[in-house]
């Protein structure tokens, strides 16, 4: 097989004064991927290591530079999946952790289990020697001040974010990759700081196996990013790889999952696709999505 990898940063509606911080960001991601890849590593690695730097770009909605909740917390939701065996890990509503897709890859490696949440996946993380920040090390001053201005308008909607006419709050995106080795395995991963100003607690579609996230080696692997509420609803990421296990390709596997997501609950999302012969596409019914793609033959895209 020759590697492929494709990355995303987030579907919204992107200002033009951050257009190419994300063109930026996931160009960086892809090509740290694909190297990986290029020298024989595993999918897995590559997805880790493009979505780790995501992590530590406080452009995306990921990591450092996450939204606040509505206690003016950083909490995290991350996933990892293999697609050769079905292995999955992950983790929600965490804190303390700069790079939660590296945690829920160790519990995906060294525990029994599939998802870990709040305290439980701090403890576990501490209890594996994992390095954990403070709050400042994670918080950036734009996002406090962001956070201020959406508790002072009482008006604020969750969806608001994805929409085209309302670009004051400066929404970011939840971050993804999909690769495939030269052993023909995908890997999928996503890593997400949620919607501003959610409820201390609340995790989204991220971090939840065929909603935010799927890997089959034998089909395709999909990350998404949007409304996670809309996104949950109809299990999205497993939709598209149905639809490639009916014989749809990449992109009309996409598209059609975003039609269905639209016309049943009204929701907004992208998603990004890799089928098992290294064919590629993305999808997403916002007014920009963020994508970087490097295919089998070491040609590099970008988009928005």
């Amino acid at each position: 097989m020759r590697p492929a990898i494709i990355v995303h940063g987030g579907a919204w509606d992107i200002p033009p004064d951050m257009r190419e911080a994300h063109l930026q960001g996931c160009s960086r991601a892809v090509e740290e991927g694909y190297a990986l890849l290029s020298q024989g590593r595993s999918a897995l690695d590559a997805v880790e290591a493009a979505v780790r730097l995501m992590e530590d770009d406080p452009t995306f909605d990921a990591g450092r530079g996450s939204f606040l909740n509505s206690d003016g917390e950083v909490e995290l939701d991350a996933i990892i999946m293999e697609g050769d065996e079905l292995r999955t890990g992950a983790v929600a509503a965490v804190q303390h952790i700069l790079h939660p897709i590296s945690l829920a890859r160790a519990v995906m490696d060294r525990t029994q289990h599939c998802l870990l949440v709040g305290d439980g996946a701090l403890r576990f993380a501490r209890s594996i020697e994992m390095d954990t920040v403070e709050v400042p090390e994670l918080l950036t001053c734009r996002e406090l001040e962001r956070w201020k201005a959406i508790r002072a308008e009482k008006a604020f909607e969750q969806r608001d974010v994805f929409e085209d006419a309302v670009t004051r709050y400066k929404r970011k995106g939840t971050v993804g990759a999909v690769a495939l080795d030269s052993k023909g395995t995908i890997a999928a991963a996503t890593s997400t700081g949620g919607t501003p100003n959610k409820l201390a607690g609340r995790v989204g579609d991220s971090p939840l196996i065929g909603c935010g996230n799927y890997a089959d080696s034998r089909i395709a692997g999909v990350s998404v990013t949007g409304w996670g509420e809309s996104i949950m609803k109809v299990v999205l990421a497993k939709r598209v790889c149905d639809n490639m296990e009916r014989g749809m390709r990449p992109y009309e596997a996409g598209a059609e999952a975003i039609a269905y997501l639209k016309a049943r609950v009204d929701g907004l999302a992208g998603v990004i696709v890799l089928a098992r012969d290294g064919d590629m596409a993305h999808a997403f019914n916002t007014p920009h999505m963020a994508m970087a793609c490097i295919d089998g033959q070491g040609r590099k895209k970008a988009s928005l």
